[in-house]
């Protein structure tokens, strides 16, 4: 007899955001972290206000920390920092391993997140695709690699 058993898998996945340009992405950003479940987001250098997109008013269920001067502050004990973006010699999602204490750091719309922030990153990843995606969109899409990855559904 077949059952329908998920494997619950330790470990989380947060998120961070280096200087979000576009408050509407902030507002996907955090639905799609209550969807797919994320533990924490942290936005440096940012205005957070209440958005309009986080239709399920995340921030209610996930500390979301903001105007963090060092995004790297605030990350979780133990969590593997993983640069989100177009990089040379970057890992492409469909090959990568998702940590089990993962901390995705995510740059500006209109930007890449520079050395300061990927220098101190063990891992970089990017989505292969025709051109750059938008904020919003890029952490679904890295959001559900991992439960997908992870068989976390």
């Amino acid at each position: 007899m077949r059952t329908n058993t998920v494997i619950k898998r330790r470990g989380y996945a947060s998120i961070g955001l280096v200087c979000p340009k576009n408050r509407f992405n902030i507002g996907g950003v955090m639905r799609a972290a209550y969807v797919y479940n994320a533990a924490m987001i942290a936005i440096e250098k940012a205005r957070y206000k209440k958005q309009p997109e986080d239709t399920p008013q995340a921030w209610r269920h996930i500390p979301v920390l903001h105007t963090i001067e060092d995004i790297f502050s605030v990350i979780p004990y133990d969590a593997v920092p993983v640069a989100v973006d177009l990089l040379d010699g970057a890992t492409p999602l469909p090959e990568f391993t998702h940590p089990d204490r993962a901390f995705y750091i995510f740059g500006p719309e209109d930007g890449t997140l520079g050395k300061r922030i990927v220098n101190r990153c063990k891992s970089k990843i990017y989505i292969p695709t025709r051109s750059c995606m938008n904020l919003a969109a890029t952490v679904n899409v890295v959001l559900y690699d991992r439960i997908l990855k992870r068989k976390e559904y």
